[in-house]
């Protein structure tokens, strides 16, 4: 039984998996992940690994005490990954990307892919048919579109995300809105056209925190997994026991 945790700029998300069997998942925020740790291995006394990709900065406590026989692997760019890396500057590319390019490669074999991260930011990432990972793009997500508003004018209120009403907003907070949202949704269709135009045999994969509210807004047919992530680790550990 394997447990993995990826730890975000804001959230800790994880997932007990029995094989390729998703068992239970989590959201919480560091000030309580030790407490949090502690329950899901007195739920899931069978787990023997705990894999783990941060973008973000360490844990405030080891999480190897909270159980002797845990053996506890974190990914880095050194690890042998199911694609060739294209990118040009290898060393900075974010674990997190490595692991939804990793996800697609082994679950959507022999088709281009375009992976798209809904969360503080939006990331593009893109493997092709013949698993040449060659990068793509990063952008402000919803909360970082709103912020931006609000700390680099004088007068725009802080807003969160909300449904705009109409396309042409009738108030500031409308415009806000219809700015942010429509936004964001024109930029995601924009970017999935353009790739489809170019390749064919092309698979979208949408995830993330903001899964759910862009999936039934864009035009574009997409699998939306707010799991992504987690499962793509999941595949990843038994992908690297086969091979290391």
């Amino acid at each position: 039984m394997v447990l993995v945790v990826d730890i975000g700029n804001t959230r800790i998300k994880c997932a007990v998996y029995e094989l390729n069997t998703l068992m239970e998942s989590y959201v919480f925020t560091d000030e309580v992940a030790e407490n949090n740790f502690k329950n899901i291995f007195f739920s899931y006394p069978k787990i023997t690994d705990l894999i783990i990709s941060s973008v973000a900065k360490d844990l405030n406590f080891d999480l190897q005490t909270l159980s002797n026989t845990l053996n506890v692997h974190f990914v880095s760019n050194l690890d042998s990954f199911p694609f060739q890396n294209k990118y040009v500057t290898p060393k900075t590319l974010g674990v997190d990307r490595m692991i939804l390019a990793a996800g697609a490669t082994l679950l959507y074999p022999n088709q281009n892919r375009l992976i798209i991260d809904a969360g503080t930011c939006i990331t593009y990432d893109f493997v092709d048919e013949n698993d040449n990972y060659w990068g793509g793009a990063i952008s402000p997500g919803f909360r970082l579109r709103y912020e931006s508003l609000h700390q680099f004018t004088a007068k725009l209120p802080l807003l969160t995300l909300e449904e705009p009403i109409d396309l042409v907003g009738n108030s500031t907070n409308q415009s806000i809105h219809s700015g942010v949202v429509n936004g964001l949704i024109c930029e995601m269709d924009g970017f999935i056209d353009r790739y489809k135009q170019q390749y064919e045999n092309f698979t979208i994969i949408l995830t993330g925190g903001d899964t759910v509210f862009l999936a039934k807004r864009l035009k574009n047919t997409i699998f939306a997994n707010s799991n992504f992530l987690l499962d793509s680790l999941n595949k990843f550990f038994q992908y690297k026991i086969k091979n290391d």
